[in-house]
């Protein structure tokens, strides 16, 4: 007998591939969580039935949430990542060689934990010296850290649950006010095929916040419709002012010094939602 995992992305259309079997399927305080094997996308992580993470297309993700960021700032030496507990991120982040200070805080210790158990490959830096890792909420992390980052990404689930406050303008305030004067802070921030309306209402509550606001794009095939969009705020260094013959070849398979401003052209319906 066949199993196939389906995750519904809309009322009526969804994505599905084959399974060949379940490690963890649990309701944690905050959300449920399952960890399943594949035989496309090998090991994959699901929170409230829709993946998080998967082994075979994680680099895509992972590494456009840190790298534009990164080598936008000039010295980027303390980062805090918000949500991100299965260490992709983090592993990103520590290719940097300004980094001194990753702190990672996420709401569910569940994912950390399951993460390090069946997604090694993402999970694996997460013991690394220059990492603490907090089990809290980021959003409650931000407000009692003013002043403290210099890079801030928010590796955030779906606006649902307990990520419902990391896509508010009073967050991306708190964000503001945890950056150091040069800083800047990324998000992912969905789909522009089924959440224009999500778009539309991020990019005008960090325009109110931020002076400068970027947004850009990467392919990530189990994400619905593949198209995904991620959204820069920054008080002073703008991404498309960086010098890509300054930026170094890191060790990627999706990012690269030429990708990094060919990220920020958008397709056109893509960018009328940013207007």
């Amino acid at each position: 007998m066949e199993l196939w995992f389906t995750e519904k992305q809309t009322e009526n259309y969804g994505i599905t591939m084959k399974s060949k079997q379940t490690y963890v399927h649990e309701q944690t305080e905050f959300q449920e969580l399952a960890m399943i094997e594949t035989e496309e996308w090998g090991n994959m992580l699901l929170l409230d039935g829709m993946v998080m993470t998967t082994e075979k297309d994680e680099f895509v993700y992972h590494e456009m949430v840190a790298h534009p960021a990164l080598f936008t700032h000039p010295n980027p030496e303390h980062v805090l990542i918000v949500g991100g507990g299965d260490g992709g991120v983090v592993r990103e982040v520590l290719k940097h060689p300004k980094v001194k200070k990753v702190v990672l805080v996420d709401i569910d210790g569940k994912v950390i934990e399951h993460s390090k158990t069946y997604l090694p490959s993402i999970a694996g830096k997460l013991e690394d010296p220059r990492v603490e890792v907090i089990v809290n909420d980021g959003f409650m992390h931000i407000h009692d850290h003013k002043n403290t980052y210099d890079v801030i990404m928010a590796d955030t689930t779906e606006p649902m649950g307990p990520a419902v406050n990391l896509f508010t303008r009073g967050f991306y305030q708190g964000i503001y006010e945890s950056l150091k004067d040069e800083g800047l802070f990324v998000a992912q921030t969905d789909n522009p095929w089924f959440k224009a309306d999500l778009i539309r209402q991020v990019n005008r509550d960090v325009k109110e916040v931020f002076p400068l606001v970027r947004v850009f794009t990467a392919n990530v095939p189990t994400y619905p419709s593949g198209l995904w969009t991620f959204t820069m705020g920054s008080k002073k260094h703008d991404p498309l002012a960086v010098d890509e013959s300054a930026i170094p070849e890191l060790d990627t398979k999706y990012y690269s010094p030429r990708l990094h401003k060919a990220a920020f052209a958008l397709p056109k319906f893509v960018e009328d939602l940013t207007k």
